[in-house]
């Protein structure tokens, strides 16, 4: 099960530039796809792996047709975060990025799509995983706390001090590829184990 998660900003960032031909008049137009493939490895770098931080482009489309200056591309940004200061930092230097044109007459704008508070290993929730942890226990199920890199709504209930603990229900991983699965035969020993959790709240 999960007790801590990072944090996430998912964003969307455009930029415009200008359309001419790429043959006949390459030298008055702006690549809004050059423009975008630069930011793109600035954003990338500053991803910070002993920190926590990731920042990953996932999303990308532009241009006009293939005879054409792009006048436009955009891209979608996903960043993931530990504390509350880690977003401060990187959003610090995504904002600077976007404003900074590498290719002179290119514009951008940046904007949030949505967003999950992280999932603070308070003192609250560690009691509630150990509450949890014994239930399980006593069913003789091995569990231990984890911290994921993805994002959840526990992120929400816990940052306004509700205890809170993540993932317990069926065990599964590579979630979002082709080997995305789930192991049926953890279905009712985690089912058992937050019935207990649950019951033995009061």
């Amino acid at each position: 099960m999960v007790s801590g998660r990072k944090g996430g900003v998912f964003m969307k960032m455009e930029i415009t530039g200008k359309a001419a031909h790429s043959g006949g008049k390459f030298t008055e137009g702006i690549s809004a796809i050059e423009e975008l493939a630069r930011k793109i490895t600035a954003l990338h770098a500053i991803t910070d792996l002993p920190r926590g931080t990731t920042v990953n482009v996932g999303l990308v489309s532009g241009g006009q047709t293939v005879n054409t200056v792009a006048p436009w591309a955009k891209c979608e940004i996903d960043l993931r975060y530990v504390t509350p200061a880690d977003r401060a930092d990187a959003m610090r230097k995504i904002t600077h990025i976007v404003e900074t044109a590498n290719v002179p007459g290119t514009s951008a704008t940046l904007a949030i799509a949505g967003e999950f508070n992280p999932l603070v290993q308070s003192p609250e929730n560690k009691k509630l995983f150990e509450h949890y942890q014994a239930c399980a226990g006593d069913l003789a199920i091995p569990v231990d706390g984890e911290f994921s890199g993805g994002c959840a709504d526990s992120g929400f209930t816990a940052a306004v001090g509700t205890p809170t603990i993540c993932a317990v229900g069926p065990i599964g991983s590579d979630a979002h590829t082709p080997h995305e699965y789930l192991e049926v035969n953890s279905l009712v020993p985690r089912a058992q184990t937050l019935a207990l959790a649950v019951a033995r709240l009061g």
